[in-house]
């Protein structure tokens, strides 16, 4: 592979999970990689910071069974893998009352737990119909995809308040969205691509089961690690990208790069703000256009000891009422640094931008203080990360499609447009949404390249 007259073979946009994992699985088939990441760091959506003397994901943060790309690159990477905390009880703070509960689903009235028993097993069975590589060629594809998932519950869930604020939690924690701004179809795809629903929302046996030693961060820095420091390119912020016949240009606003072809590996609504010359196909521009990211803050308060235990709680909580929909026991994994993380999504993500900040402190420190008792309105630390207010992410965990996307032009979301490429967590095979996602976007868009360079 000659590079001469270019800078390299591949420029890849974007350092998080997808663009370096494609860069470094180029470079070990011999091309020629160049990153070009805007902001000052590499990770994209993994982003781990200090806190009381330990490390902390701001971002993406767990691994889980069925998630096997994740488990064999720590692996390769040297990086060790610690449990999540579960032992004890979790809370339910349903209608302002909070009870605790053992297993994955709280206890509510019986009729109201059948129903929604039911409800998982039709979601089940309609996301088995959805292929996880293709949904718009799902039977009926058209049809789920002219309803949001808000249409569809409101006659599927003859289910009362309670089950409907359950489930919104759900869908608020996994998507920063709620029911009314996603297509049913997106729903579905999401589930099937994903092994299911417990997955997504169990803790033990789910995706949310282990942790990383020393932060998510790691992954992004180390597969960085194995290309050549001058291959990487922070402050870069990418504005135009120029295709001609025998190659592309792509410009920031201070400098420009010549490679044969290029991997655009950062959030679609991201992609839709670079400019293309010549213009995208529809379909690709269509997608750019709608797709909406997720709204999602995470709040972390540290104590002098982990007080939730003493009390024979797990430090899991799901909330109905406040701002925080869940928590979890976050302590640093040698136990040094007691911690608490909430998660603000959705609806209320976007309400809690808009507080001042001591405000929106006190108030998060008293919905822990509702689920775990008065200790948790006086942490050592308080520390939180708003997604949104992120330029080069948008938002966070993912970008959601709204209805008649997917069916009309899903079909353009993996397909190149002439020597640009296209890898993100939002458009991978399997696990779209996670980590393992982003790993297998890169792999997938490395061996399309390597193919025809």
């Amino acid at each position: 592979m000659n590079s001469d007259n270019f800078d390299a073979d591949v420029a890849v946009i974007g350092g998080g999970l997808a663009g370096v994992r494609a860069a470094a699985q180029l470079h070990a088939g011999g091309a020629s990689v160049l990153v070009l990441e805007a902001r000052n760091r590499l990770g994209g959506r993994t982003y781990t910071r200090p806190l009381g003397g330990a490390a902390f994901d701001f971002g993406g943060q767990s691994i889980g069974p069925g998630q096997p790309r994740m488990y064999q690159l720590v692996k390769d990477l040297g990086l060790e893998i610690a449990p999540a905390h579960v032992a004890g009880r979790k809370v339910l703070e349903l209608g302002g009352k909070a009870t605790t509960y053992a297993g994955t689903i709280p206890f509510i009235n019986p009729l109201k737990l059948l129903t929604l028993q039911l409800i998982l097993k039709r979601i089940e069975r309609l996301s088995r119909q959805i292929p996880s590589e293709a949904p718009w060629d799902a039977p009926h594809a058209s049809s789920l995809d002219s309803l949001t998932l808000e249409a569809w519950r409101r006659p599927a869930w003859a289910i009362g308040t309670e089950v409907r604020r359950l489930m919104d939690v759900v869908v608020r924690t996994v998507f920063g969205a709620d029911a009314g701004e996603l297509s049913l179809l997106h729903f579905l795809w999401f589930v099937s691509s994903n092994g299911g629903l417990m997955p997504l929302v169990e803790t033990k046996g789910g995706f949310q089961q282990d942790r990383i030693v020393g932060g998510t961060q790691q992954i992004s820095e180390r597969l960085g690690a194995t290309l050549s420091r001058d291959r990487i390119r922070l402050n870069a912020a990418v504005r135009t990208i120029r295709q001609d016949e025998n190659g592309v240009t792509v410009e920031s606003s201070s400098e420009s790069w010549r490679a044969k072809r290029v991997v655009v590996a950062v959030p679609l609504a991201i992609a839709g703000r670079i400019s293309y010359e010549p213009l995208l196909p529809t379909a690709r521009d269509q997608i750019h256009q709608r797709v909406a990211m997720g709204s999602t803050v995470k709040i972390f308060a540290t104590y002098e000891r982990a007080f939730w235990r003493e009390r024979g709680l797990s430090g899991e909580a799901v909330g109905t009422s406040g701002a925080i929909s869940v928590a979890f026991d976050n302590t640093s994994n040698d136990g040094s640094v007691p911690c608490l993380l909430g998660f603000v999504v959705g609806r209320p993500a976007r309400t809690f931008a808009t507080m001042p900040r001591e405000y929106r402190r006190a108030q998060m420190l008293e919905e822990l203080a509702r689920f775990f008792g008065p200790e948790a309105r006086t942490p050592l630390e308080y520390a939180e990360m708003d997604w949104g207010e992120e330029r080069f992410s948008g938002g966070c965990p993912i970008g959601n499609f709204p209805p008649g996307t997917l069916s009309v032009f899903g079909n353009a979301l993996r397909m190149p447009v002439g020597r640009l490429h296209w890898a993100g967590t939002e458009i991978a095979r399997q696990c779209v949404g996670y980590m393992e996602g982003a790993i297998e976007s890169g792999d997938r868009v490395a061996e399309e390249i390597l193919t025809v360079l």
